[in-house]
């Protein structure tokens, strides 16, 4: 048997010279490993003297402890020393400029929305919302849209069952809330809304906001004037407006709202398809049917609604040129604000 003073040193010295701490396990393992020097001198006890055994055995164990002890240190050593290497790298020059953080914005939608509720919430309307997921009373038969009316087909509208669907807009709202508040009552409505259309200008999931008011006499009159003072604050421009007569199920007489185009001046361009005008909103007095369905008497109130797209404004007040920008989530568009070339 190797001498135990040899079998110390060595074992002593090997464990000082170890500079990392894969190397100082690979030398505990061949000292003191399972099939390592200190064992197989414990398993070689058996062929000694028994006269020899317990002053071997003895002598062993302490050869044991010191180099378990010496393995210890030397990787409290070795950790200590892994610690100042890597906090050496990764130090932080503290008189380096600072890397700053990038300002947070509003979604250029939720400030065209915010800037038309701060409007009329300050002309005296209330909000009002209403589900997403829709019936067909609400959304079309209390609206004065027959069961023959087109906007009910297939490949306009999003059905999950035969009479539930996803609203086409929010006038429902308006509905629900003829039901649920006795007039008068002045309320927007403003919501997500689904239709199955998707180009430069159109997308399957999109934002409107109505508009109602229900009182005794209400006017023509009245609702130019809310609509005119409304898109004049909106565009902050004193631009040229004009009432168009159109149609919609749901009033009588209709109108829609067109803005002469401050792209060309009305000389012509694009965005106006040369017309020299761009409608933003849709209008009317609302329908005796209407309230019919809604359980008033149209002999004793009257009314007017409105309904504008929130991407439309936005697009127009943003000079923002394709409506799939909004929904991209691209840095460049969204930061710092949005700019009419977009990405």
């Amino acid at each position: 048997m190797v001498s135990e003073l040899d079998f110390l040193d060595s074992a002593l010295a090997a464990i000082s010279s170890a500079s990392t701490l894969v190397e100082l396990d690979r030398v505990r393992v061949h000292w003191l490993g399972r099939n390592g020097v200190l064992p197989e001198a414990f398993r070689e006890l058996a062929t000694l003297p028994a006269t020899e055994r317990n002053a071997t055995g003895q002598r062993l164990n302490r050869a044991r402890d010191a180099i378990e002890d010496a393995v210890r240190k030397r990787r409290h050593v070795l950790e200590a020393e892994a610690v100042e290497k890597q906090l050496a790298r990764k130090r932080i020059d503290v008189t380096l400029p600072g890397r700053g953080t990038l300002p947070g914005t509003l979604h250029p939608l939720t400030q065209a929305r915010l800037r038309i509720e701060a409007y009329f919430l300050g002309s005296g309307f209330t909000i009002a919302t209403g589900p997403e997921i829709e019936d067909d009373f609400h959304n079309f038969t209390a609206l004065n849209m027959g069961p023959d009316h087109p906007a009910r087909a297939a490949h306009d509208t999003f059905y999950l069952e035969e009479t539930v669907l996803l609203r086409t807009h929010t006038s429902p709202v308006q509905v629900r809330a003829l039901k649920r508040w006795p007039p008068p009552l002045r309320i927007i409505a403003p919501g997500r809304v689904y239709r199955r259309d998707s180009d430069l200008t159109h997308t399957p999931m999109f934002h409107q906001i109505e508009g109602l008011v229900v009182d005794q006499g209400i006017t023509w009159a009245e609702m130019t004037g809310v609509l005119t003072d409304f898109l004049h604050d909106f565009f902050t421009d004193r631009l040229n407006i004009r009432f168009r007569p159109s149609y919609f199920p749901f009033t009588e007489p209709s109108a829609e709202v067109d803005l002469e185009c401050f792209f060309c001046a009305r000389r012509g361009c694009r965005v106006c398809k040369q017309s020299g005008w761009i409608e933003v909103l849709g209008c009317g007095l609302v329908h005796p049917q209407v309230f019919r369905q809604s359980g008033l008497d149209p002999d004793e109130w009257s009314g007017l609604a409105f309904g504008m797209g929130v991407e439309r404004l936005a697009m127009l007040k943003y000079r923002i040129g394709d409506i799939r920008w909004f929904y991209d989530n691209d840095l460049r568009f969204l930061t710092p604000a949005p700019v009419a070339s977009g990405p």
